[in-house]
């Protein structure tokens, strides 16, 4: 099975280090992929050119989902764009 790619903040960690998974972007990738988050689902969280494996995990403190993310482990990435997005028209 796949593990499900949802875009996160960098900049939206809480005290402990964990990515708050409550902006809109990450709302947004959560609805069009029906993803219905679970305490341990395992999850690749991404902004423009970086990408990180994480753990979903509730914050009973905030009341809301955090990704548990190895802030060591974040990897450079090249944007994939389809060619509809560069089309000159």
């Amino acid at each position: 099975m796949k593990i499900p790619s949802v875009f996160a903040d960098f900049h939206n960690a809480d005290a402990k280090g964990r990515l708050r998974l409550n902006c809109v972007g990450t709302v947004e990738d959560l609805a069009c992929q029906k993803i219905s988050l679970r305490d341990g689902q395992s999850l690749v969280l991404y902004s423009e050119n970086l990408e990180v494996d994480g753990v979903a995990q509730y914050s009973k403190k905030e009341n809301l989902w955090v990704a548990v993310i190895d802030w060591d482990a974040i990897r450079e990435v090249t944007p994939v764009f389809s060619q509809t997005e560069y089309s000159i028209r």
